[in-house]
């Protein structure tokens, strides 16, 4: 929180774990940091001194062992939220995500269900390397039994994680934590708001070409579509909000009206979700398109450490942009891309102070 009129990302995932807590006695928060003074990323702090250690349990970091604590709690009744400050981390439990909790309601024939809300931080940033800023997201949506949330925008960030903790079986909760800092007005927010996951949003209406982002791919588009609109390039923004279930009736609904297609993904291009997405179209809506879909990703190489080499891996606003205006033909020699540039590269914007 940065004043009394602004809210931010982290703020309103700290308003959803709290009423979540409030709400319902048996619910566990559990991770490495949760108790931290900076309280992962600003979304735990002081849930500790209101609920209790027991309830917002500081963990050590045995990602496997505690994962399946959660998993044991959530199946015995006790809901659980658990937070990984790095998806990479989360690697190490991966054996208890996959072969139980993603399994469990499957197994025991709808009659035993996992409760539980995975919170994986991921995305780049200060020298963050090649095993601390893995987009992974196309993984967990291969995985059956699992649903896949990935919030774009504060003032949705609630309510999709109010959604993950109500629902009774596995949810991964995908938070890029250049998000975290992401400001919105308090009086645009309704806290009585509620997302179905499943549901995409149409952000931005267009007719020039459909977007299709989720997480910080979907705000940095955002930025792109925005800039571009003062130079008569229309473009419309879907962002998923959900992952797995897909709102693929939206994006096709998009297409049919456009006619082109162009997928931001943060995660690297093989297996990649905009290939899923690409495919989708192309094999449902093929008639309804009159240019082949763009794909945006990751390159296929780990990420570099240096600070000189990463302004060159990642893609941002001016990427985008710059896609958008090849794909509807304009001529872009009168459009200044280098103002969509991050500068400098590895931060979010002027008021991020930390930390990662």
């Amino acid at each position: 929180m940065h004043n009394e009129k602004k809210l931010d990302f982290a703020s309103e995932i700290r308003k959803a774990l709290h009423k979540a807590l409030k709400s319902d006695p048996r619910l566990v928060l559990m991770g490495l940091g949760v108790n931290d003074p900076k309280g992962v990323f600003g979304t735990t702090i002081d849930l500790a001194k209101e609920f209790g250690s027991i309830r917002v349990l500081e963990t050590p970091t045995s990602e496997n062992a505690v994962t399946g604590i959660g998993v044991g709690l959530a199946v015995t009744g006790h809901p659980a939220v658990m937070v990984h400050q790095r998806l990479d981390f989360f690697l190490l439990a991966m054996d208890q995500l996959v072969n139980s909790a993603a399994k469990w309601h499957y197994m025991y024939g709808g009659q035993s269900s996992v409760p539980i809300t995975i919170r994986l931080i991921t995305g780049r940033g200060w020298g963050q390397g090649p095993t601390h800023s893995q987009n992974l997201h196309s993984w967990f949506t291969h995985i059956p039994g699992l649903k896949v949330v990935m919030p774009a925008f504060a003032n949705e960030a609630r309510a999709l994680l109010a959604a993950s903790i109500a629902d009774p079986n596995p949810v991964i909760f995908l938070e890029d934590r250049w998000c975290h800092v992401q400001q919105v007005d308090a009086a645009s927010l309704d806290d009585s708001k509620v997302i179905e996951l499943g549901k995409a949003s149409v952000e931005v209406e267009g007719n020039d070409v459909t977007v299709v982002a989720a997480g910080f791919s979907a705000v940095e588009s955002l930025r792109a579509i925005n800039y571009l609109q003062k130079y008569g390039i229309n473009a419309e923004l879907i962002n998923l909000r959900t992952l797995k279930p897909l709102d693929a009736e939206t994006i096709y609904k998009s297409v049919v009206k456009t006619g082109k297609l162009l997928v931001v993904d943060s995660g690297p291009k093989i297996s990649s979700f905009a290939s899923e997405i690409i495919s989708l179209v192309s094999t449902n809506r093929f008639t309804s398109l009159r240019a082949a879909p763009v794909a945006i990703t990751a390159p296929d190489v780990p990420e570099p450490t240096s600070h000189g080499v990463t302004g060159d891996f990642k893609f941002g606003a001016d990427t985008v942009a710059r896609s958008l205006v090849e794909i509807v033909g304009s001529d872009n020699s009168s459009i200044d891309f280098s103002q969509l540039r991050n500068t400098p590269h590895d931060v979010p914007n002027s008021t991020f102070t930390g930390p990662f």
